[in-house]
């Protein structure tokens, strides 16, 4: 690597939120070594953190390399760097069509403590990744080829890195690894039950972060402890993200999940059984070879009944590698396509019909950003709400003090604010636009009372 003292860096990060952690663990280490962060239309030299898991995000990290390096080309960048998970899986064959690249480098280490300004999460939200690599068997997944065995942090270095970032007014921590539920399982199984249990104990009882959300729960170990835990706990959210990839027992038994369909049914019902706030977020692999109309009508029957909070969906991606890549019967693009569109339309539906449940019920909610027009305010006649999804985001936020006459009532100003319920992950689900009163700071959690929702959103005012 260059000599980085006084040059200003900036680390572009690509996929999902565990290269995130990663980009920041990059960005921590170049400003260690001298570089000042900037923004990437001021940024001397770029690091570009790539994702390598699918087709599509294959072609992501390609396209955003040839940007960047028709910026070097241009004199807009002096130096360009690739890390990540492509170069991790292409290393040789990327040096070979991009010979204009500074360097290449592989996956980051775990992410360690290091001054806020490495933070690329923004606000009163982190991500702190328990462990790296993967133990499961999915036939589909490239990931243990990319990353390696399973490895966990130590239950202490974990600890010091939330301290820290409450320390940083950080008010939500996101625990993010491949699969959660494996942390610490590399070591071996005793009578203590789920070390993933133990770790959030021992978060709960040394800091107060408000909001812990878990991330990717493998659906084979909701144990009764851990769907306790979450349902006895306050600051556990009750946000059950349970990737199940199908809802076919003949799909899911070619994936290498080991479940069959009535066990996907029975721990949805357990979930909400057991936990009875739960918000139960999926994702589902559409066009996996050897898929017909069957499964594929199994699965959609599956989103109709099962009414998941939040859901996403994935077209098969044929990874070199992995046991199913030679599998016969590969779904054409087009089918996939035409059954991922199918199936987001049914949740659509779902999800619309769900969040209309929402209106007139209070929740708590998480005030991240001003909505736009910062620093103005709404205005509307006393006792009057807009009760649209659309309340500002379509034209902006009327001038502060700007006072309006409807009907002969007595107007007031109303500030506009996003923020999420317990029930939306960050960057991946919906968000509630809060009408206060007052002003309000990003990190404050408020109980509003929800006005309206959309298919994905909903809208409330902040309650007394």
């Amino acid at each position: 690597m260059m000599e980085l003292a006084g040059k200003k860096i900036c680390v572009v990060s690509l996929g999902c939120a565990r290269n995130v952690v990663d980009s920041e663990k990059i960005l921590g280490d170049m400003l260690a070594a001298g570089g000042r962060r900037a923004r990437l239309d001021q940024a001397q030299t770029v690091i570009l953190n790539t994702c390598g898991f699918t087709e599509e995000a294959k072609r992501e990290s390609l396209e955003a390399l040839e940007e960047l390096l028709r910026r070097k080309r241009n004199g807009r960048l002096n130096a360009v760097y690739v890390a990540g998970c492509l170069v991790q899986r292409y290393r040789k064959e990327l040096a070979a069509a991009f010979p204009e690249v500074d360097d290449f480098g592989g996956l980051a280490d775990f992410k360690t403590v290091f001054p806020a300004q490495a933070r690329l999460t923004a606000g009163p939200t982190a991500f702190v990744k328990i462990c790296e690599g993967c133990a499961n068997p999915c036939t589909y997944c490239a990931i243990p080829y990319i990353k390696g065995r399973l490895r966990s942090r130590p239950q202490a270095a974990v600890l010091k890195e939330v301290r820290a970032l409450e320390a940083q007014a950080v008010r939500e921590i996101n625990i993010v690894g491949q699969d959660i539920t494996l942390y610490g399982l590399e070591r071996g199984t005793d009578a203590r039950g789920l070390p993933l249990v133990r770790l959030l104990k021992a978060l709960l009882k040394h800091t107060r972060i408000p909001w812990i959300r878990l991330l990717y729960l493998h659906p084979q170990r909701m144990t009764d402890e851990l769907v306790d835990l979450i349902a006895a706990e306050p600051r556990v959210c009750s946000y059950v993200d349970v990737p199940f990839q199908h809802a076919s027992t003949r799909i899911l038994r070619l994936m290498g999940r080991r479940m069959t369909r009535a066990e996907v049914f029975a721990l949805v019902e357990k979930l909400r059984r057991r936990i009875p706030a739960a918000a139960v977020r999926t994702t589902f692999i559409v066009g996996f070879p050897g898929e017909t109309k069957r499964d594929f009508r199994e699965l959609c029957d599956a989103v109709t009944h099962l009414r998941f909070d939040r859901m996403g969906v994935f077209m098969y991606s044929r990874e070199e590698g992995t046991r199913a890549y030679g599998l016969k019967g590969q779904v054409t693009a087009r089918v996939k396509r035409e059954r991922m569109d199918h199936l987001m339309r049914l949740q659509a539906e779902v999800s619309r019909r769900n969040l209309r449940q929402d209106v007139g019920r209070r929740l708590d909610v998480l005030i991240e950003t001003p909505g736009r027009g910062a620093g103005a305010c709404l205005t509307h006649p006393e006792g009057h709400v807009h009760e649209g999804a659309e309340a500002w985001p379509s034209g902006g936020i009327p001038p502060q003090g700007r006072k309006t006459k409807r009907g002969g009532a007595k107007a007031v100003s109303l500030w506009g604010y996003i923020g999420r319920s317990y029930k939306d992950a960050p960057e991946v689900d919906g968000v509630v636009r809060v009408a206060s009163r007052r002003p309000l700071e990003a990190g404050d959690i408020v109980a509003c009372r929800i006005t309206s929702s959309s298919t994905h959103d909903l809208s409330g005012e902040l309650l007394p």
